[in-house]
């Protein structure tokens, strides 16, 4: 039932930690999911530096989905969006042939306070990773939710189709993406509509199959069976999957099935032929230099 168990592996981002989950070397994707960050949780004191904040960077071939269980973050971007985003909304943005975006942390700069959610990529279908960037956010009232009778288990869907529901959000290709709360002692079941499944246990601990999964695990699911959790505490699962879109070639900010144009991508950024965003003209963050090659005498 269980394919592969995926430990997060905590990463510096200059003023707040993150857990990689996604890509992981023996599972690059779970359907069209190609990244998945746990951001914090961190707590920021008022007035804490604008180092924190993530400057314009480019993307091609995905859409880039924002999700928050506390915090606010400002997003900006070269067609012109400019939105803040709250727990219980999601900012999709679809790269396409080309977006550039900032990340803002103007407001907890202001007030302080908790931030922490999730950032996946999507990757976008070969015939789609070409087509026009665009941003959208959505809130509550696109995102269907329910509520078990006993109160245990509260469910948003953040994007896709599943347990019979669509969520209007505007996506390319088959799958799920789900907000799981539960209670301790709380049970639910992920079905087996899709080939390709996963969960991230991103607060408490579940157990499945007899076993107990903690925060920052994420679970890989063989297709074909339904899965039955439970909670163990009270617990923030988020699903995730849907149907296989083939290998997709990631660097550095980019996904694409063509490697060439990942190198287009590179050459189009390091000379200055992306357009920035309107509100953050000023800075970017340059191509990463390649690593220098091993010394073999070393």
């Amino acid at each position: 039932m269980i394919e592969l168990v995926i430990d997060q592996r905590r990463k510096d981002l200059g003023g707040f930690e993150v857990g990689r989950v996604l890509p992981f070397a023996k599972r690059r994707m779970v359907g069209p999911f190609v990244f998945f960050d746990h951001m914090g949780p961190v707590e920021f004191a008022a007035g804490f530096g604008r180092e924190v904040d993530v400057r314009p960077h480019p993307h091609i071939g995905l859409s880039t989905v924002t999700y928050l269980f506390n915090g606010e973050i400002t997003h900006r971007d070269s067609v012109g969006a400019i939105q803040a985003i709250h727990p219980g909304e999601v900012n999709w943005m679809t790269a396409g042939s080309g977006i550039t975006h900032s990340e803002r942390f103007d407001t907890l700069r202001q007030t302080g306070g908790k931030l922490h959610g999730i950032q996946a990529w999507v990757a976008l279908p070969t015939e789609d990773e070409e087509t026009d960037p665009a941003f959208a956010n959505h809130g509550p009232d696109d995102l269907p939710t329910y509520e078990s009778p006993d109160g245990k288990l509260w469910a948003r869907l953040i994007a896709g189709k599943a347990f019979g529901v669509e969520a209007k959000v505007k996506t390319r290709s088959p799958l799920f993406y789900v907000h799981w709360r539960l209670g301790a002692g709380g049970q639910a079941q992920l079905d087996a509509e899709y080939p390709e499944r996963a969960a991230y246990v991103a607060e408490g601990s579940v157990e499945v199959n007899g076993r107990r999964f903690d925060a920052g695990q994420m679970l890989v699911f063989e297709p074909g069976k339904p899965v039955l959790f439970t909670a163990l505490t009270d617990a923030i699962v988020m699903l995730l999957g849907g149907e296989p879109l083939g290998p997709r070639f990631i660097e550095w900010n980019f996904v694409s099935s063509s490697k060439d144009r990942i190198e287009q991508a590179k050459a189009d950024w390091r000379a200055g032929r992306m357009k920035l965003p309107d509100a953050d003209h000023d800075e970017f963050i340059p191509l990463p230099e390649p690593p220098p090659p091993a010394n073999p005498m070393s």
